[in-house]
């Protein structure tokens, strides 16, 4: 079974920085595209964030690029979301997922608020 924990998600003011990460159940799943998507206040939709297969493989949302990096770490099993210069818009349920041939699996969510 496919388990992923994310972890990080807290209230941050406009500007500042924050670190999200995501543990996977195994370590079999580090040649599997892992990433994030995030889920506004309101919103029925989840957005992709960023994605990462290798540390010479990723890809970012066009509102996050330059913003945020995505790291993975094979060792702990774990894909990390640096973010900096957080906007008010940045506000939502980031969810971590790991695409298994096309199965996408996700964690339960963790909460970013940016607010003053």
């Amino acid at each position: 079974q496919v388990q992923l924990v994310e972890s990080g998600g807290e209230l941050v003011q406009p500007g500042g920085s924050q670190t999200l990460s995501c543990k996977t159940s195994g370590s079999m799943f580090t040649i599997y595209p892992m990433g994030w998507y995030r889920q506004a206040p309101g919103s029925q939709q989840r957005d992709f964030v960023a994605e990462i297969v290798t540390s010479d493989t990723t890809r970012y949302a066009d509102s996050v690029k330059g913003r945020f990096t995505i790291s993975r770490d094979g060792a702990k099993n774990a894909v990390y979301l640096q973010m900096h210069s957080l906007k008010p818009e940045d506000t939502a349920t980031y969810y971590c997922y790991i695409n298994l041939v096309g199965q996408l699996y996700w964690g339960q969510g963790t909460q970013v608020t940016v607010s003053s």
